[in-house]
């Protein structure tokens, strides 16, 4: 497998030799993309994605069909009386995941007890708390002297299961949105929408835009195409863009429909068929996460939610850093009041540092205003002038 490595590798410089030999206008610099390509795979990528919803929405089937995985497999659901005082708590799984050579560090953070107690008023937090103290990890990291392996851990993407039944939004949605919209990049999701007709689908849709709007929440809008973009491309996002928020169904289930083996669920009146287009946004949510829109939710996470806690942290300190200096100066004016107190010894020290102090000053001013009349154009007897009071 080395010696195949090798070859391939000796094979491109064989290759660049031969352009060059070529074209003597060749310099080289159009290999970059293939360096940069080949730096990203060997150090692989990492995505952090969040599932946010009470329990029964079908949170953990959709990640498993997302990924083709079981992350969920040792999982015991908690019968009613323990949700009464439930709190919402943090759940953290991790895979590595390998696809024609490229290596993914897959991070899925569950909310188990989210909306499932009788009182909900504090279910946001837990998320909260978990993204800010990811966000102020890296900022530490960043920070400190050894940053090379710096891990990245921040959240890049938040998937909000908002259940089927209802006329809308819920106040714990939107309470939860309020809070996490400047913090995370949210992608709503509809589930369980087998449960719905296409009419119920739709109508619901607009009214949770609708909520959204009225609201001034800001969930993830995706970019704007390019216009040397291909037709089909163009088409593509269009079709994401109407599908938000994504109506999706899950199932771990395979299932031979006309001899075909698909991922659906079974009903006495059909299969649902979870990657049919027709039945769910599913496959349209997958491509987004995955094939075409992963990097644009790390990009917006590094360069918006990111700059903005960073922002932030810098202001915390520079303000703590004056109230600190403006402590000093009290303490220090204080003990000038307190002069009688200290020996005479001290009190000279100090009033000898003030007149250095105002030594210096009038120093620098004097400087300034020679500097000044110099540019204005000065003899030779100014300037030696000068050099004596520098000296």
């Amino acid at each position: 497998m080395a010696c195949s490595k090798v070859y391939h590798h000796l094979s491109d410089t064989l290759y660049v030799v031969k352009s060059m030999q070529g074209d003597r206008d060749y310099i080289g610099f159009a290999t970059l993309p293939e360096q940069v390509h080949r730096k990203s795979v060997k150090r692989g990528f990492d995505f952090t994605l969040m599932v946010v919803g009470e329990s029964g929405l079908g949170k953990s089937t959709l990640v498993n069909s997302l990924f083709l995985s079981d992350l969920y497999k040792d999982r015991k659901v908690g019968d009613v009386s323990e949700r009464v005082q439930k709190t919402t708590s943090i759940e953290k799984k991790s895979m590595d995941i390998e696809e024609r050579g490229v290596k993914l560090r897959l991070t899925v953070v569950d909310t188990p007890g989210f909306g499932d107690a009788l009182n909900c008023d504090e279910s946001w937090r837990a998320c909260c708390n978990y993204i800010d103290e990811q966000f102020r990890q890296y900022f530490n990291d960043e920070s400190g002297l050894n940053r090379k392996n710096i891990v990245d851990n921040r959240v890049h993407c938040c998937l909000y299961f908002i259940p089927p039944y209802g006329h809308g939004l819920r106040q714990i949605d939107l309470e939860l949105m309020r809070r996490l919209h400047q913090k995370v990049n949210i992608v709503p999701v509809v589930a369980k929408a087998d449960t719905l007709t296409a009419a119920e689908i739709r109508k619901l849709k607009q009214r949770i835009l609708n909520d959204i709007e009225e609201n001034n929440i800001q969930i993830y809008q995706f970019p704007d195409c390019d216009s040397d973009e291909d037709e089909e491309f163009k088409q593509q996002d269009r079709e994401l863009k109407a599908c938000v928020p994504f109506a999706v169904v899950g199932s771990n289930t395979v299932i031979e429909v006309g001899g075909t083996r698909v991922r659906g669920r079974q009903y006495p009146w059909g299969v649902v068929e979870v990657e049919n287009p027709k039945h769910s946004d599913f496959s349209k949510l997958r491509n987004m996460l995955i094939t075409t829109h992963m990097q644009d939710l790390k990009d917006v996470t590094e360069d918006v939610h990111y700059e903005n806690f960073r922002a932030q942290c810098i202001s915390q300190i520079s303000q703590q850093a004056i109230r600190e200096r403006g402590k000093l100066k009290r303490d220090s004016n204080s003990q000038l009041e307190c002069v009688g107190t200290i020996s005479e010894t001290d009190r000279l020290l100090i009033q000898k540092d003030e007149e250095i102090r105002r030594m210096q000053d009038m120093l620098a001013q004097m400087q300034e205003k020679l500097k000044a009349t110099s540019r204005n154009g000065l003899d030779s007897t100014d300037l030696k002038k000068r050099d004596i009071v520098n000296v």
